[in-house]
């Protein structure tokens, strides 16, 4: 069975529910802890949201430093598969393997919604079941998720088609170019700020065409890396 670490921070919340939607997947979800000096053998890394170290100094500023993120930070350049999810994208652009920065949301506050977002990219490892220009709903929580970077980086990532999620609708958090997703150049590593964990599961995801929480977009992300890995 491909296994999944799900790594957990001092201040990581949302680390369980990553760990259910690997296992809803079928996989099987292996607990990764801050201080851990080895990755267990595991087939890919799940970077969970929360607020690692309290968000001190910047989000995901110090998570970087972690002993298991100097593991993750080797194995992602020899091809494994690391999704960052909102404080997991923070850290994964502290930790330059991605790309730009996350600063306060434009409007300054805390935002928790259902948020639409168009696929850009169905040729990562986390995004390979999806449909290019595919509508997604996906839950999005976070007080530092406006995504910046200077204009020759944001150029990059456009022409090389880096772009894996916009905002749909609207955009959120003040996002430059509505990017709510991007990944590296090799696509083995992504990032996004929405919660692809919390829309895995009937009765307890956004809304859906069926009804009220049967949203389940999310759960083809962790379906994808298997895929992956087994392609």
């Amino acid at each position: 069975m491909t296994r999944v670490g799900v790594v957990t921070f001092p201040g990581t919340l949302d680390d369980r529910d990553a760990a259910r939607a690997v296992r809803l997947a079928g996989a099987e979800a292996v607990p990764l802890w801050h201080a851990d000096a080895d990755l267990h053998g595991v087939d890919a890394v799940v970077l969970p949201g929360g607020f690692s170290y309290g968000d001190y100094l910047r989000a995901g500023a110090i998570s970087r430093f972690a002993p298991v993120m100097g593991e993750i930070v080797d194995a992602a350049g020899k091809g494994l598969p690391v999704l960052g999810i909102c404080n997991g994208f923070q850290v994964l652009t502290e930790a330059h393997l991605l790309p730009g920065s996350m600063i306060k949301n434009d409007h300054l506050h805390f935002i928790c919604r259902e948020q639409v977002l168009s696929v850009q990219n169905v040729d990562t490892a986390w995004t390979r079941d999806y449909t290019l220009g595919e509508k997604i709903t996906i839950p999005l929580k976070n007080q530092d998720g406006q995504y910046v970077a200077d204009e020759r980086t944001l150029d990059e990532l456009e022409g090389e088609g880096r772009v894996v999620f916009r905002y749909e609708g609207w955009n959120p958090n003040g996002s430059r170019r509505g990017i709510a997703g991007i990944t590296n150049a090799a696509g083995n590593v992504v990032g996004l700020m929405p919660h692809p964990e919390h829309a895995v599961e009937a009765g307890f995801g956004p809304d859906g065409p069926k009804g009220p929480r049967t949203g389940t977009d999310g759960l083809r992300f962790f379906t994808s890396v298997l895929h992956a890995l087994v392609g």
